[in-house]
């Protein structure tokens, strides 16, 4: 059975004056609302170069929601009585 769906990613991404990047990455699947959150701190004796902050944070943001979808995903498997895949028998290798 075809399956099509569109969620929408907002990255909103927040530095302070010390430094400190913040980013808050929410996923919109039209039904339910998920944020991921992550953060970097430029070390006072580096150049602060925004664009690398921006990046670092953002990636972490992604990557907690990520590891948030594939939680949910394991437990709705385990929900509809369907054994639990090890992490080397599906995807890339680690």
């Amino acid at each position: 059975m075809p399956h099509a769906a569109e969620w929408e990613i907002r990255l909103h991404l927040f530095e302070d004056d010390e430094g400190t990047t913040t980013a808050h990455a929410v996923l919109d699947t039209g039904t339910t609302a998920f944020t991921g959150h992550g953060s970097a701190h430029c070390h006072p004796a580096d150049t602060n170069v925004p664009e690398i902050g921006d990046e670092l944070a953002a990636g972490r943001a992604m990557r907690n929601l990520a590891q948030q979808l594939l939680n949910i995903a394991e437990r709705d498997i385990e929900g509809v009585g369907a054994s639990r895949p090890s992490r080397q028998s599906v995807g890339w290798p680690l």
